[in-house]
């Protein structure tokens, strides 16, 4: 466990308070409050690392309990967790990762009673074709399920079910736990349905806006942190041309995807552009998806990850999934890769803040 700095752990919480930022929700549970105001110091202080599906698989193993690829090489786990609801709209066991719903609900229990943070994202069905979230046949499908439209009442299924999930995710004294929930992402690209070129942006924020206040007012649920996540950005005026609104988003980020020279470099202005929007807003950072070619570039935890995001105040970097059975598609390392040697020098580095770090910060409790 690295060393960090005491007093900053002791007077977290009566900084916070002393700062009083609050959510986007103006009945945010006192948990979610006390988790948005302590990532806003935080990252002042660090990077936290997070990575999709840790505690569910990794290269070549399922379901075992306690297992971890990234505690595996580096003997912690990450301080974020990434889970995905995509197939829960159609009432299906288990996410279109085939990881099934209860148990996500017991890993997002157990990572936060260790003392980490659960960020959840939803890769939803095409309600007006059928199709998955990657089939854009059509640019009516936004259309179709805002207010009046003839799927309106297929998607407020849908948020149903996902609301169900979300008021199941308590503690055994039935306290909520907060997560970060982060839907319609990457939109500034067309591979999504809910894509650029497949929705206007006055549309798109239509549909932000009716689903968070569906899931607060009609639901009840004031337990979510709302995550707005762009594709990769050229600049900040495309980074808000869709953004609908400060007062239901709580943290801003971006996914960076790829390798080669370009990456550093498109890297570094997109995270230039988000912790800008951050500051001005009062909102969290965070590269809320990353991934390269690590097994071909082992230093690219180091070199290309870690000094590129630096100098900036940033919450997080959430690295995608290890395919149980593809680990040539894995996006952290395992034991015995190639890049396990510089993860290890990331992980030992005092700007990165991994489980062990954050256990004693107590962030939403």
């Amino acid at each position: 466990m690295k060393t960090v700095l005491v007093y900053f752990l002791l007077m977290l919480p009566a900084v916070a308070q002393a700062a009083s930022p609050v959510p986007s929700d103006p009945k945010a549970t006192k948990e979610a409050v006390k988790l948005y105001q302590n990532m806003l110091l935080l990252q002042k202080k660090g990077l936290m690392f997070g990575h999709q599906d840790d505690l569910a698989y990794g290269k070549g193993w399922i379901y075992e309990e306690g297992r971890s690829d990234v505690r595996d090489v580096c003997g912690d786990y990450p301080a974020v967790c990434g889970w995905e609801l995509g197939h829960l709209e159609l009432g299906d066991a288990y996410s279109l990762d085939s990881v099934h719903f209860d148990r996500i609900k017991g890993w997002i229990k157990t990572t936060y009673e260790r003392g980490g943070i659960n960020t959840i994202s939803w890769h939803l069905r095409n309600p007006l074709t059928g199709g998955t979230a990657w089939d854009v046949s059509s640019k009516e499908v936004v259309a179709s399920i805002l207010p009046g439209g003839p799927k309106h009442a297929l998607y407020v299924q849908y948020l149903d079910k996902v609301a169900a999930f979300m008021l199941s995710l308590k503690t055994d004294k039935g306290t909520y736990i907060p997560v970060f929930f982060r839907p319609f992402h990457e939109h500034t690209g067309s591979w999504f349905w809910w894509g650029k070129n497949l929705c206007t942006p006055e549309q798109y924020k239509a549909l932000w806006r009716f689903s968070v206040h569906y899931l607060r007012d009609t639901k009840n649920i004031h337990h979510l942190l709302y995550a707005y996540s762009t594709g990769n950005i050229p600049d900040g005026t495309e980074y808000l041309e869709r953004y609908p609104g400060d007062d239901l988003i709580d943290l801003v980020g971006f996914d960076h995807y790829g390798e080669g020279t370009g990456y550093a470099a498109a890297l570094k202005n997109a995270v230039t552009i988000v912790t800008t929007v951050a500051k001005e807003k009062g909102k969290i950072a965070a590269v809320t998806e990353a991934g390269g070619k690590i097994a071909q570039n082992p230093d690219w935890w180091t070199t290309t990850l870690l000094e590129t995001l630096r100098p900036f105040e940033l919450s997080y970097v959430l690295v995608w999934r290890n395919p149980a059975q593809k680990p040539q598609e894995a996006f952290a390392p395992y034991k015995g890769h190639p890049s396990s040697a510089r993860f290890v020098e990331f992980y030992n580095d005092p700007k990165t803040l991994f489980l062990k770090d954050i256990q004693q910060m107590n962030l939403s409790r």
